[in-house]
């Protein structure tokens, strides 16, 4: 295989071009239309565009371009040219804005000044200046608090008893509809805050259709209610899909994810990537318009494994997953982690290839590749199986420090298919990893009991995090290509909690994570953390 870098032997730069267009197929069952909110003139605004009637498509959208690093263990980057044109020629909009001028006292002054010094309780929204009305919104448990500072973040519209039914909303001259959100950072900071109002989230970021148009295309009811969003214009090229609790299910803690919840969220991961795939193998789905049962899913799924080994090269042959769970934002407006939208994952589908600007065959990045390509240097190295030698490692540890007292264990949680456990050397502290006890290159190989197996550790992974501390947590998924012959890999899910105080600096720039607990240590507070009855 070709090194993975940018860099080709005449001297000069490959760069990768993604033209996405695309078609999707609708597996949602329900229409629920509901009010947005209203026009100035009392027009309402309805969620129509959200509930597609029939499949997708999206003929062209933003060009993406793709640039391995020079440095292959550096990864890949992408260009949004969508977002990157805004800047060409342009240098002046590179910049961020100025740190703004900041002073309760002033302020306080200012509005006694305008009351004519009478001394009397403010209004919140009058007297804070705006870094310190951000830092509250991000810090506050107080619920009335926060809905207050939620009318100075845009127009909430009222019933006559006083609670809220929507949001004010604008037209733009091309005839587009938005909400009328006077400040968009402190709006995403509310939105996010768990102590926020039930029925103040409901009308600000979660009734479908308040966050955009983008079309559900995907629900699971039983026991839960799941939505799957469609996104375009995507900075993941060709689109991708988010899995968002419906709003009449409200998750903002792991704590209060239940095991169908969970179920529910990844169903619709390996729904649309087993769809996918049907697809580019003209397999006929068994159903349409509603989500597939677990045995249909697991049926089509033994019908893909049966029909891509002779399939040759699939257009799109990797899946990514990922789950960003929990927010955090700065008053000096550094966003410190991405918006969960209650409990929100996301998956995708990478090509094999696209072309570069001459026509020839880009290879596309998908991080188990690097997976793919160690587990078969360490074969050759040693004629022996990587995750034999891992799983065989994590089972017969030692303590780091060499000591006999003291726990010895990395290992969290295990079934009959998967083990959940503390990494040896962790890219930041508090990392766990899961991954299945045998070789499972990718979900395409992992059957019910494996999927489901895989479900309940996660939940188990999030939820020890979080009673741990942890409040803002990613995951991912290193997976083989799903049209390349089984090599021994293994699923392999790493969960990375971003903790206070242990900002990225220049070691983890370098590749050096530091670490102050044993990871035997962190292993057995995480066992003792384990929650008991999720469901």
């Amino acid at each position: 295989m070709k090194p993975r870098t940018c860099v080709t032997p005449e001297g000069s730069f490959s760069v990768g071009i993604h033209d996405p267009g695309f078609r999707v197929e609708n597996l949602r069952e329900n229409t629920l239309i509901s009010a947005l909110g209203q026009l100035p003139g009392g027009t309402p605004v309805e969620n129509r565009v959200n509930y597609p009637s029939s499949s997708v498509s999206a003929d062209r959208t933003d060009r993406i371009y793709e640039v391995a690093n020079p440095f292959p263990f550096r990864g890949t980057t992408f260009i949004n040219s969508a977002w990157a044109d805004r800047h060409a020629g342009r240098p002046e909009t590179i910049s961020v804005p100025a740190k703004p001028e900041c002073s309760l006292t002033g302020s306080l002054k200012a509005w006694q000044k305008a009351r004519g010094g009478e001394p009397e309780i403010p209004p919140l929204q009058e007297i804070l200046p705006r870094p310190i009305m951000l830092a509250l919104a991000q810090a506050s448990t107080d619920p009335d608090e926060l809905a207050t500072l939620a009318g100075t973040a845009c127009d909430i519209l009222f019933d006559t008893a006083g609670n809220p039914t929507g949001i004010g909303y604008k037209e733009l001259e091309n005839g587009t509809r938005v909400p009328r959100v006077h400040d968009h950072e402190l709006y995403d900071v509310l939105g996010n805050n768990p102590f926020l109002p039930d029925d103040y989230k409901e009308v600000m970021v979660l009734r479908p259709g308040i966050q955009g148009n983008s079309e559900i295309i995907g629900e699971v009811t039983e026991d839960t209610h799941v939505f799957e969003y469609l996104r375009r214009n995507s900075y993941i090229p060709w689109g991708h899909f988010a899995s968002n609790m419906a709003n009449d299910e409200i998750r903002y803690r792991a704590k209060d994810l239940t095991r169908a919840d969970m179920a529910g969220i990844r169903h619709l991961y390996y729904q649309r990537i087993f769809v996918r795939l049907a697809e580019q193998l003209d397999i006929p789905l068994p159903a349409a318009g509603r989500a597939l049962t677990t045995d249909e899913l697991e049926n089509l799924r033994k019908e893909i494994r049966t029909r891509i080994s002779g399939a040759g090269k699939l257009a799109f042959n990797s899946a990514l997953w990922g789950w960003n769970f929990g927010f955090g934002f700065a008053q000096s407006g550094h966003r410190l982690h991405a918006s969960h939208q209650m409990i929100h994952q996301q998956n995708a589908m990478v090509p094999g290839t696209v072309p570069d600007r001459e026509g020839n065959p880009y290879n596309c990045f998908s991080c188990g590749d690097l997976v793919t390509d160690f587990i078969r240097e360490f074969k050759a190295a040693y004629d022996t199986d990587f995750f034999e030698a891992y799983l065989r490692a994590i089972r017969t540890n030692r303590r780091t420090d060499g000591q006999e007292e003291g726990p010895s264990s990395l290992i969290v949680f295990e079934d009959d298919r998967v083990i959940l456990f503390a990494p040896k050397a962790q890219v930041s502290e508090w990392e766990l990893q899961l991954t299945t006890k045998a070789p499972c290159a990718h979900i395409l190989d992992a059957d019910t009991p494996t999927r489901a197996s895989l479900d309940n550790a996660m939940l188990t992974a999030v939820q020890v995090l979080e009673t741990l501390g942890a409040q803002m947590v990613t995951g991912v998924e290193f997976s083989g290509r799903l049209d390349t012959p089984a090599m021994g890999q293994h699923l392999v899910y790493s969960f990375i909690p971003r903790l206070p105080y242990a900002p990225g600096t220049f070691s983890e720039a370098q590749l050096r994570w530091i670490s102050g607990c044993y990871p035997e240590d962190f292993a057995q507070a995480c066992r003792r953390a384990i929650p008991s009855g999720k469901d």
